[in-house]
């Protein structure tokens, strides 16, 4: 007789669940290491500790795997409502999550550099959600009518992500560990007077 433990159905059903966690976990790692050129399915399972037929059977192999992940991100990104913060205080916020996502953030730098071309549409509505955030900011006056808030949305995003980006320029120039937090909040200290800066300046259109 069979006198192994038997678990409950509610344990049975979080599973799968525990093991897309594993497996997003294990993904996050070896995509941000290597890029979704150089990033092994045998080598997200053995990561995971599953067998590789397991992501195809859940994510439908490494592409839908990437797209669950970065998906995932965009998410998140929309469900955290920072849109109310000043414009001063929204890219420090950004700074430091930087910081406590790495993985993340160099799998958004792997995606630039890879280009795969083809376009996301979500990232593409995200973008045009931020840009007309933007815009209505430029409106309400936090920043001068003479500055294209396009190409001031790519001016933050990569002040953002400058430390993920550039850690060796971090470490040669501040002389700080671009992974740490304290330079996170001293580098988005100093974004959030620039911005200020910025949106006491006259406006000369």
């Amino acid at each position: 007789m069979d006198k192994s433990p038997r678990r409950a159905p509610a344990e049975r059903r979080r599973d799968p669940e525990r093991t897309r966690e594993r497996i997003m976990a294990a993904a996050k790692a070896e995509f941000s290491a290597k890029g979704f050129a150089g990033a092994r399915v045998s080598e997200i399972a053995a990561r995971a500790g599953v067998n590789k037929q397991l992501i195809s059977y859940y994510f439908g192999g490494k592409e839908g795997l990437y797209h669950e992940l970065t998906g995932d991100w965009q998410r998140r990104e929309r469900a955290a409502d920072v849109t109310s913060l000043p414009l001063a205080e929204l890219v420090p916020y950004y700074v430091t999550a930087t910081v406590r996502d790495r993985d993340l953030a160099r799998i958004l730098i792997w995606e630039g550099l890879e280009d795969r071309g083809g376009e996301n549409p979500d990232l593409v509505e995200d973008m045009r959600r931020n840009l007309e955030g933007l815009r209505e900011r430029q409106r309400a006056g936090e920043f001068p009518e003479d500055l294209d808030p396009a190409h001031l949305l790519l001016m933050l995003f990569s002040a953002a992500s400058a430390g993920a980006v550039f850690p060796q320029l971090v470490r040669a120039i501040c002389g700080e560990d671009p992974a740490s937090e304290e330079f996170a909040g001293r580098y988005g200290e100093q974004l959030s007077r620039l911005l200020r800066h910025l949106q006491n300046s006259p406006d000369t259109s």
